[in-house]
């Protein structure tokens, strides 16, 4: 496995898997919502939906964990604080700022607004990290694609909209997105990637129900056998997506594989456009997805 992480074109097509399967999300969920008869402003079925989703992924990472090395499972108490953390962070803060926006905005709108985090990551390392400062390469891909996001607010309709709930979220899961990605990379040195993976959803997951579930009120989700399929399906995503990431990042230079996370908003948009009903793509949202897709490329591209 190590050497498969090492490889470099086996590593490229691992970023490449992870990024499509990030990318499915956002049609899967907007379908579940649909399909699961939720409302569009019920914040705690969202919570619910997450919670569950994520805890069957951690349950699923650190199952398989266990069975590849059982001795990895085992944290300190000091390893346990920084997995809550990043728990709270990554998968609590940052999705409940996902699945409420989502819920506003379209299914092509989120996959793009989401990629500010890719931004953020880079902005953020500039104050962070001596030896990772912003230069004029970087700064012209940070400036396309915020432009890109500014094109994908004009949405279907061709009129500029912002909503604090909608697209204010999607920018926030953004945010707290690269702030995690930041966290992790410094304080879960000597974890097994896999159980960072697994303890972090699993913690994050946890919180999002103990909030959720007592708030929720009868009959906010309606589950049939279609949508427990969704539900596992994007539970499967993110176990094996974010499992495989992190095992990447052990291995090779973050820059080197967040360069293909441009692929991301490319197939959500993608995605989006054949799964969702009422979707098409316009010249806007080709544009805002160019933009976009290219600033995630220019800011992490090395020779």
């Amino acid at each position: 496995m190590k050497k498969f992480l090492i490889n470099p074109w086996s590593a490229i097509m691992i970023a490449i898997f992870c990024s499509i399967l990030w990318g499915s999300a956002f049609p899967v969920l907007k379908v579940s919502y649909i399909e699961l008869q939720m409302a569009s402003d019920d914040v705690m079925a969202k919570m619910v939906f997450a919670g569950i989703r994520f805890l069957l992924a951690g349950i699923f990472v650190l199952t398989l964990l266990a069975f590849i090395n059982w001795k990895a499972l085992k944290i300190t108490r000091k390893q346990l604080l920084v997995l809550t953390v990043l728990g709270i962070i990554q998968t609590a803060l940052q999705y409940y700022f996902f699945y409420n926006g989502l819920a506003i905005v379209s299914g092509m709108q989120g996959s793009i607004l989401s990629s500010s985090g890719v931004f953020f990551t880079v902005i953020i390392a500039h104050y962070y990290y001596r030896n990772d400062k912003l230069d004029r390469k970087k700064g012209i891909g940070i400036i396309a694609g915020f432009i890109g996001i500014i094109f994908a607010n004009w949405g279907q309709s061709f009129q500029l909209s912002f909503q604090w709930d909608g697209e204010g979220f999607m920018i926030l899961a953004g945010l707290t997105s690269a702030i995690a990605t930041i966290m992790a990379k410094e304080l879960a040195t000597g974890i097994h990637p896999f159980a960072i993976t697994g303890w972090q959803l699993t913690l994050g997951a946890i919180l999002l129900l103990f909030i959720g579930y007592p708030q929720m009120q009868d009959n906010a989700i309606i589950f049939t056998p279609f949508g427990w399929g969704l539900l596992l399906y994007s539970a499967l995503l993110s176990a094996v997506a974010f499992a495989l990431w992190y095992s990447l990042l052990k291995y090779q230079a973050a820059g080197k594989i967040s360069m293909y996370k441009f692929i991301i908003p490319v197939s959500g948009v993608l995605l989006s456009a054949i799964f969702i009903t009422g979707e098409t793509l316009n010249v806007m949202i080709i544009g805002a997805i160019v933009m976009v897709a290219a600033g995630i490329i220019v800011v992490n591209y090395r020779n």
